[in-house]
């Protein structure tokens, strides 16, 4: 049994705590201790509960010892892996976000990761993580560090900018649902019981949540070959990989499902497939496209997901989660789709593997500046992570994608600086605020700047 100890910074996490802990809990040959670190104390607390509960299940292979640690230092000292997943601020300053925009006719999907939420989110992240990465440097420099954090890239780029030695890569899963799409097509086009999607080899480069699939492959079938024949039979009713074609199928009550419109629209603009979901990739592209108004949104087959939701969601998920750590619901201890784990099991020299990850750009995508966050494909193996160099992407395609991910580098140079007027010539360059004036675009920021304040006055001169 190899023993090891995981910090988790974030462990009060409504519902990914509990993911990570069925698929650790599932994990034959490795034990230790997870040390759960987060500033609701209580939600850490509570989590330590339901990971005990999962020792005691009669599923569990592998039991941890679920310690809650006042510090953060003390959650990492002597700690294997370091987990980043943390939600910057509240659900009032992400309101702000995603909703104050919609003042000056933005609308957003998503607003964690690009647009003008994506920055405001970005702002309140970059000084929390730059504390993240001075104490691992001081604590645990030897740690694999694993952030699952939104927005992605700037919270990977200021990881390594404070510790350009941290062994840091960023997981999304985004990629993931572009593989069982693809893992749909060679069911209908090929008349084939559905493959698994790790049975779909990809070529994947872009930044995060804007990543593009340049060869993907069943076998020695070429399934982006079957895309222009899939998306003739299915582009007009939408199909949606979770649920299929039924007319329909992607509306209802949940606001993540998408009927993948827009990701064949690109296909057949560009002739490559964008990996993330519809919800991510509108918002890094010109609003008139498809994020115009909530008819747009309706015509294109996916969803706005309202901040109220997503109170409402993590309402019900705390109640679940009360209910699991006194006992009074049970828990049900099965392997998600994530990769974490296994990723882990591979750097500690457990067998070798692919995936796609976020990390400093080394050369794997030759067109986009050095140092860059990129997501691209990474070979797993003991104590590596190295980068596979990608594809070169369609040239209309490098545009898009350069535009954005400058875009994030501007932001993150403005925050680290703490200038706000580098930071407004990201905002202002957002493809979301394509239609709005400088002046425009300047009142819009300090408004939202304004809204999130007390996350940001001790950091910048507001």
């Amino acid at each position: 049994m190899k023993e090891i100890k995981i910090a988790y910074i974030g462990g009060g996490s409504k519902l990914w705590a509990r993911v990570f802990m069925n698929d650790l809990a599932l994990c034959e040959g490795l034990s230790g201790e997870i040390a759960l670190y987060d500033i609701d104390k209580p939600a850490a607390i509570r989590n330590q509960k339901i990971g005990e509960r999962i020792n005691a299940h009669p599923k569990t292979i592998s039991k941890w010892n679920y310690t809650v640690a006042d510090r953060l230092s003390e959650a990492l000292e002597g700690a294997d892996f370091v987990i980043c997943s943390i939600l910057p601020g509240t659900f009032d300053e992400m309101a702000a976000d995603v909703h104050l925009p919609e003042k000056y006719g933005i609308f957003q999907s998503v607003g964690d990761t690009v647009g003008p939420g994506g920055v405001l989110r970005a702002m309140r992240t970059v000084p929390i993580y730059e504390g993240f990465a001075r104490e691992i440097a001081a604590v645990c420099p030897n740690a694999w560090v694993i952030n699952l954090t939104n927005p992605m890239s700037i919270c990977t780029k200021t990881l390594y900018d404070v510790f350009p030695k941290i062994k840091a890569f960023g997981c999304c899963h985004e990629v993931f649902h572009a593989q069982e799409l693809l893992s749909c097509v060679a069911a209908e086009m090929l008349g084939v019981p559905r493959p698994h999607r790790r049975e779909i080899t990809i070529d994947a480069s872009g930044v995060n949540h804007f990543t593009w699939i340049t060869e993907a492959r069943y076998g020695d079938i070429d399934l982006l070959a079957l895309l222009p024949a899939f998306s003739e039979r299915y582009f007009d009713c939408g199909y949606c990989e979770q649920i299929g074609f039924e007319k329909d199928a992607h509306h209802g009550d949940n606001p993540f499902l998408y009927g993948n419109k827009v990701k064949l629209d690109l296909f057949k603009r560009y002739g490559a497939l964008a990996a993330a979901g519809d919800r991510h990739l509108v918002e890094f592209m010109n609003a008139d496209w498809y994020l115009k108004d909530p008819q747009t949104v309706e015509k294109w087959l996916y969803h706005l997901t309202t901040v109220d939701y997503r109170r409402a969601d993590q309402k019900m998920k705390i109640e679940q989660s009360e209910l699991m750590a006194s006992g009074k619901l049970p828990v049900d201890v099965k392997q998600s789709d994530e990769e974490v784990t296994f990723l882990m099991r591979a750097v500690l020299g457990e067998g070798k593997l692919v995936s796609n990850v976020n990390m400093p750009n080394m050369g794997q995508m030759p067109d986009m500046p050095l140092g860059m966050i990129v997501e691209t494909n990474c070979v797993f193996d003991a104590n590596s992570v190295k980068p596979v160099v990608a594809n070169r992407l369609p040239s209309a395609v490098t545009n898009l994608v350069y535009r954005n991910g400058m875009n994030i580098e501007t932001c993150y140079e403005g925050i680290k600086n703490r200038d706000m007027d580098e930071i407004f010539a990201s905002f202002v360059n957002q493809p979301l605020l394509s239609r709005l004036s400088v002046d425009e675009a300047h009142s819009l920021f300090k408004e939202m700047v304004a809204a999130t304040k007390e996350y940001l006055k001790d950091y910048f001169k507001l």
